[in-house]
């Protein structure tokens, strides 16, 4: 982008907000055709009769200083001369050629809109389909260029299958459902306005030039495509397929079949969308164009609007992927916290004793430790997340101390009471402890829920293990960091994409809520993951 280019963007804004004055419900209409302008594409508009598709491309002529507008109503009995210009007589007489008079037609006109452009025979369309491809109009033994900037056709109908239509509807790279009004305050204000047609006056400060279009058109094939945003639009292809081969479609499977060159003209769209927002590169939040690009039909519209929608909130921004993986590391720290219950959790012994079952749990091999004067200590670690094992101490219960000779005599009852420490804090407490129904030795928290214990000295004695567990705590780790990455990226590209001039703002706010739920399920699943992970991490600390 050169220096001349900075402002670009809110040039753009204003010359949209201009185009947009006094036209109610057609903005994004008139974005589409202004972005389809600035790139030399063409312009499909399908509705009923009387909704302004012409006055919206009348409009847009004004956009460019000093250029010409045709406008033509195609009948099945319009003539080439109608729209290409009548035979020059003179020429024909004086020299025998067969040469039209072009001016104030189509070949020399700067924005064309064309209505009901399937009523027109065979001799033009077959001739606007070689001006379109081209932008070249062979005027006897001349091939003349055509300046011709934006072409819009318009139907309440579409091509009939087999009418040898369907390379020129093809061309036709934007296209665009306008629909009646819908908003009640709009219908009034259309309604109880000013009758008239509203003027727009385009200054001479915003308005484009014919040398800056030029300029613009070699700028825009410069704007680069990366590997990340084509993967976007792969998978967006994938998605469209898929769907061609479903059953359910009411509608022929052709009407979801994109051609090669309407990619390949899409993505040259998407680049002057990036550009005229001001950026060097296409942004995913430029793909929400794809939407008006990709239908066929209005069933198969349809089709690619539920497409879409799912593509901006699942797959633009790899929302899905982020969460995704979340997910996958909160199943692995699960399982993985699971596991080191069921390896490290104690395990009471049971014997009879006048006819009653005790329990036994041996102290010999655990390590001793002191606390104030106390000094025959042993050390039970919490092996799971807890609000903590005493009204005295607030968080979570890491470890805590109590005397083996009475833990030992009172637990062979089963649940009783022991006065102990808890995690660093010199003080005694009370701890409640119990042995359940499958043996395990647990310990009570506030909530008066069993927490699995291991012993210090007897139950962390494999170093191996500890380091196998290190690794995957450590992977899970880093796919919550994958997914936390995912998303600070697309909350940096969203960001650098707004405002956005050409994007449905219908679209782009789903697109922008999706990526707010997508932070604020992930910090949900983060806040869960990080207690169990941390713990994980420490867990050879908690024994020493």
């Amino acid at each position: 982008m050169t220096t001349n280019n900075v402002l670009l963007p809110e040039r753009i804004q204003k010359l949209v907000h201009a185009l947009s004055n006094g036209v109610y419900e057609r903005e994004n209409t008139i974005r589409l055709c202004l972005l389809a302008a600035l790139s030399g594409e063409s312009v499909f508009l399908l509705g009923p009769p009387g909704i302004a598709k012409s006055y919206i491309a009348k409009r847009l002529i004004e956009a460019f200083d000093d250029s010409q507008f045709f406008e033509y109503l195609m009948t099945r009995f319009s003539t080439p001369e109608e729209v290409f210009g009548p035979l020059s007589i003179q020429e024909l007489k004086d020299n025998g050629k067969y040469v039209r008079l072009t001016e104030g037609y189509l070949p020399t006109a700067d924005v064309v809109f064309l209505d009901e452009i399937w009523k027109a025979g065979p001799a033009i369309l077959n001739t606007l389909l070689t001006v379109v491809n081209e932008r070249v109009f062979r005027n006897g033994s001349e091939v003349l260029p055509v300046p011709m900037r934006l072409l819009v056709t318009a139907s309440n109908e579409l091509p009939e299958p087999d009418s040898g239509l369907d390379a020129l509807y093809d061309r036709m790279l934007v296209r665009i459902f306008v629909n009646r009004i819908q908003e009640k305050s709009n219908f009034k204000r259309l309604l109880t306005g000013d009758s008239g047609e509203t003027e727009i006056s385009i200054g001479s400060d915003i308005s484009i030039k014919a040398h800056e279009y030029e300029q613009w058109q070699r700028q825009i094939d410069n704007v680069s495509l990366s590997d990340d945003v084509f993967e976007k639009i792969y998978a967006l292809k994938m998605l469209l397929e898929r769907e061609a081969e479903e059953d359910g479609n009411n509608f022929p499977s052709e009407e979801l079949y994109i051609s090669d060159r309407r990619w390949k003209k899409a993505v040259r769209l998407l680049k002057a969308s990036a550009f005229f927002n001001g950026r060097h590169d296409v942004n995913p939040v430029d793909l929400l164009l794809l939407q008006e690009c990709l239908w066929h039909s209005p069933e198969s519209r349809n089709v690619v609007t539920q497409v879409m929608r799912r593509f901006a909130q699942e797959i633009c921004f790899n929302q899905q992927e982020a969460l995704a993986i979340a997910d996958e590391a909160n199943e692995d720290s699960r399982e993985l916290a699971e596991e080191i219950k069921d390896v490290l959790g104690h395990t009471a012994e049971t014997e009879l004793s006048m006819r009653k079952e005790k329990n036994r749990i041996d102290l010999a091999g655990a390590r001793r430790y002191s606390v104030n004067m106390a000094n025959n200590l042993v050390k039970f670690v919490m092996l799971d997340t807890n609000p903590s094992v005493s009204e005295k101490e607030k968080g979570d219960s890491r470890w805590v101390y109590v005397d083996a000779n009475e833990f030992e005599k009172k637990i062979k009852n089963g649940a009783c009471d022991v006065y102990g420490y808890v995690n660093k804090n010199p003080n005694l407490c009370m701890l409640k402890f119990d042995v359940d129904g499958e043996y395990r030795l647990v310990i009570k928290d506030i909530a008066n829920r069993p927490v699995p214990v291991a012993i210090a000295g007897i139950d962390d004695n494999d170093p191996n293990t500890f380091t196998e567990w290190q690794t995957r705590n450590e992977a899970s780790i880093a796919k919550i960091e994958e997914a936390k990455h995912l998303i600070r990226v697309a909350r940096t590209q969203i960001n650098a994409a707004l405002p956005h001039h050409f994007a449905n703002s219908e679209l782009l706010e789903l697109l922008a809520n999706s990526i707010t739920d997508a932070e604020e399920t992930l910090q949900r699943q983060t806040t869960k993951f990080e207690k169990g992970a941390f713990r994980t991490r420490m867990l050879t600390e908690y024994f020493e």
